[in-house]
């Protein structure tokens, strides 16, 4: 068994910043890729952010230069600073993580979601 939670969403002004944490536990042999993905109201679920096991970053466009996704291996996590919010971020945001599990299957698992709200 191996469990994601999420932590950290809310509801933020314009122009301000939060940080998501995605937390993994148990059967886990060892954590490869992770990311984010976040589905806005009424819109499909979009690729946010990725980080490969060698600590090599991707972004969507939409959130380059703000958005810096990052991991701690000891601690089986992996983090969203989110900078210069806009509306349009508004979304529920979801964590993801490829691992190998101490039974040497590979698989992806999801997080709960956290809703971020931008709004004045």
């Amino acid at each position: 068994q191996v469990q994601l939670v999420e932590s950290g969403g809310g509801l933020v002004q314009p122009g301000g910043s939060l940080r998501l944490s995605c937390a993994a536990s148990g059967s886990i042999f060892s954590i490869n890729g992770l990311g984010w993905y976040r589905r806005p109201p009424g819109k499909q679920r979009e690729l946010v952010a990725v980080i490969s096991s060698g600590g090599r970053t991707n972004y969507a466009d939409s959130v380059k230069g703000r958005f810096t996704i990052s991991r701690d291996n000891a601690k089986n996590t992996v983090y969203l600073q989110m900078n210069s919010l806009e509306p349009e971020d508004t979304a529920v945001y979801y964590c993801y993580a490829e691992i190998t599990t101490t039974g040497r299957d590979l698989l992806r698992y999801w997080g709960q979601g956290t809703q971020v709200t931008v709004s004045s």
